[in-house]
């Protein structure tokens, strides 16, 4: 059993993970550089300078700096299917049915629990941002994903309000509290800059858990197939 999750996953993350390494390179790296860029002071808002020695700035790719970056991508996503295939197993053992086209589902909800639950109150930040203490939200951040998690899998197999009941507190719970935020909002990189970041941040990574959960689905439901034709002969 755990041979498979292990193969399944380390498949899945790496796929997921360098699709997402790709789209952050080409689509949210650039919009790192030039936060930058505000943050250093080599750009001002509502500076002389023009936009177009802005993006002249930014310079060309780093080899290095894009290579690790990839490497820890791929790591991330990594670990992020390992739990991903484990709860699929144990689904799998409650009756659900697991594919790759389920496995769809089993990556939206996973970008819902990491991603989208924590940023519709402590959104996306690029360099230079005002922002609590790290510390602080990273517990809050923690705490948050944990509730979304395990809201959804109530909201997914549990069988009436019993269930959904306590989900839609876990899921609002950590809003309603509030996340850590910084006492006043400043910083030299322009908010639509900060906009741009966190839409790119949200689109790469729910195509990164779409792929990571289509494909420890595939896997995990060919491995099935391949142990139950083992077990037969």
């Amino acid at each position: 059993m755990f041979t498979r999750i292990l193969t399944s996953a380390l498949f899945a993350g790496a796929v997921g993970g360098l699709l997402a390494a790709l789209l952050q390179l080409y689509f949210v790296q650039p919009v790192l550089l030039h936060a930058e860029l505000y943050e250093g002071g080599d750009l001002v808002h509502f500076g002389a300078r023009s936009e177009v020695s802005a993006h002249q700035d930014m310079g060309g790719l780093d080899p290095v700096r894009d290579g690790l970056s990839a490497v820890f991508t791929m790591l991330i996503y990594s670990g992020y299917a390992l739990i991903m295939v484990a709860l699929m197993s144990l689904a799998e053992q409650r009756g659900a049915r697991i594919s790759a086209r389920t496995g769809l589902i089993w990556g939206i909800a996973g970008f819902l629990a990491v991603h989208f639950a924590p940023g519709f109150t402590l959104a996306p930040e690029v360099p230079g941002g005002a922002a609590a203490d790290v510390y602080a939200r990273q517990v809050w951040w923690f705490a948050t994903v944990g509730a979304a998690a395990v809201a959804l899998w109530l909201i997914a197999f549990g069988q009436s309000w019993k269930a959904w009941g306590p989900a839609v507190v876990l899921l609002l719970a950590p809003h309603v509290v509030g996340a850590p935020q910084p006492d006043v909002f400043t910083g030299p990189v322009p908010t639509e800059i900060g906009a741009l970041f966190a839409a790119r941040a949200y689109g790469v990574g729910l195509a990164g858990w779409v792929m990571v959960g289509c494909l420890g689905g595939y896997f995990w439901s060919r491995e099935s197939v391949s142990v139950g034709a083992a077990e037969t002969a």
